[in-house]
């Protein structure tokens, strides 16, 4: 039980671990936790328009993809111009102690080896994650997230992907909530 509370303590530290690429990009800002959190939910989607795909894998794929990172930080890609991080080291440390360490690092080896339709589905829940935070800047003003997301894009791998960030690109961030024209926005009335 140690090890796994252990294990439970370090997961937190993704709530407090910054995303570092927005520091470039001017504006915005993410720990890691909340990018895992809307990559599980993009990867869970994806998998409703996928046929054939194990949904348990991709959600754990999702899940653990960035979990070295509450030890080596989030690298940006400026940053890895210059910096190594030994993330097998990470991953090896922080499932040792693990019953199910195992499970985590195969998780975490078939995102990086890039040859399942699962890992490549959780791949692109990383990057349509992101596509829909730029998109988010964008519509608010920023006028490098367009840039940005045209890098995103080109990493994308599947053509459900392909077709949710097109239709992301497509769709005003604000549109989900404020559709509704109503006298709501002037009374505040229920209906």
């Amino acid at each position: 039980m140690e090890d796994i509370t252990n294990f439970l303590f370090e997961v937190g530290m993704l709530n407090k671990t910054p995303r570092t690429g927005f520091q470039f990009l001017g504006s915005g800002k993410e720990s890691v936790a909340e990018h895992i959190l809307r990559t599980i939910f993009i990867g869970y989607a994806l998998c409703k328009l996928e046929r054939d795909v194990d949904e348990l894998r991709v959600l754990k794929i999702c899940l653990v993809h960035d979990l070295p990172e509450a030890r080596t930080g989030d690298m940006n890609y400026v940053s890895k111009k210059y910096v190594t991080v030994d993330e097998e080291k990470a991953v090896r440390e922080l499932t040792d102690t693990l019953f199910f360490g195992e499970d985590i690092k195969g998780a975490i080896d078939e995102f990086n080896g890039k040859k399942t339709r699962e890992s490549l589905l959780a791949r692109d829940a990383d990057q349509l994650a992101l596509i829909l935070q730029l998109k988010e800047y964008g519509d608010l003003g920023n006028k490098y997230s367009k840039e940005w997301i045209e890098f995103a894009l080109q990493r994308l791998h599947t053509d459900t992907a392909k077709k949710l960030a097109d239709n992301i690109l497509k769709t005003d961030s604000s549109a989900w909530w404020f559709k509704d024209k109503s006298d709501w926005w002037i009374n505040g009335n229920n209906r």
